[in-house]
């Protein structure tokens, strides 16, 4: 690419992302689960990108059986607090306030846990939905999942105290030996299936998600990637298209990504440190 730098060293990373802002005010900015685990919320994959769970479940397998259901929402129930209780970490607060200052077009997330929006963060595209709504499948209401939670607990007693490992978006490492027991919550309006409003694995992207965000990326003058290994297309795709456009595309990011071969810059540390710090100058610089 003609604005190309090298990859950062850790000694002048912060040197590096602050000139690239300011050659490309506008950036199309892209978050994954790396810019949440500092609130507590585990990422997917480890810095090699490799899986440190098991897969999550499939659309399929969720729609089609019971014992998946009973199991996805058993894990849930466990799991879900976490994100519940999570608060916006220093990340989160810096693209917020890169956002107020103008310089972030527009901020597309693969993420569900919805501290963007808590940050202060307008106008976010959520990629893959939201793990803090349901929707009923049969007459379409929609719940929150906090709203969800204490029917779980009156229903699954003996599973409110249960000790299990987090995991990303609400999950968590549980195998309960009485799972066939367990009680599935039934919408409160019709008593149909709940699902979360997110896109499982092997469910497609909106195209009105993917369409606003590609259309934001062409107004933008670069792409930042912030906390993502890009190992799952939806993402990935974002950096195709901003290399086929001609746009530098800079990634803060631990570990390897699926896009390194297309990055102008890389930053291989934390996120809250580097955009904190980045924030700060930047609002030095307009002052």
């Amino acid at each position: 690419m003609s604005d190309s730098l090298p990859v950062a060293a850790a000694s002048d990373s912060l040197d590096a992302l602050h000139d690239f802002v300011r050659r490309h005010p506008r950036l199309f900015v892209l978050t994954g689960a790396g810019i949440s685990t500092d609130s507590g919320i585990p990422g997917y994959r480890d810095e090699h990108g490799r899986w440190m769970r098991s897969q999550p479940i499939q659309l399929q397998d969720f729609l089609g059986s019971d014992h998946a259901r009973r199991r996805y929402w058993a894990r849930s129930m466990v799991g879900w607090p976490v994100v519940g209780k999570a608060q916006p970490n220093a990340a989160h607060h810096a693209l917020a306030k890169l956002e107020r200052a103008g310089h972030v077009g527009r901020l597309v997330t693969q993420n569900v846990d919805g501290l963007h929006q808590r940050a202060g963060s307008a106008d976010v595209i959520e990629l893959h939905g939201s793990i803090g709504h349901v929707a009923c499948l049969d007459c379409g209401a929609e719940h929150t999942r906090a709203a969800i939670q204490p029917r779980l607990e009156a229903d699954n007693p003996e599973l409110v105290d249960a000790i299990a490992a987090p995991a990303a978006d609400g999950d968590a490492h549980l195998e309960w030996h009485d799972l066939d027991n367990f009680r599935i919550p039934a919408c409160p309006h019709c008593g149909g299936m709940l699902k979360p409003s997110v896109v499982f694995f092997g469910e497609s992207v909106p195209r009105e998600r993917v369409d606003a965000a590609a259309a934001s990326l062409e107004e933008a003058d670069a792409m930042l990637v912030v906390g993502s290994s890009l190992m799952v297309y939806s993402g990935y795709r974002f950096c195709v298209w901003a290399e086929k456009m001609g746009k530098p595309i800079a990634a803060v990011n631990l570990g390897h990504t699926r896009a390194d071969a297309l990055l102008t810059l890389k930053v291989p540390a934390p996120c809250g440190n580097v955009l904190s710090a980045l924030a700060t100058r930047i609002s030095g610089d307009d002052a």
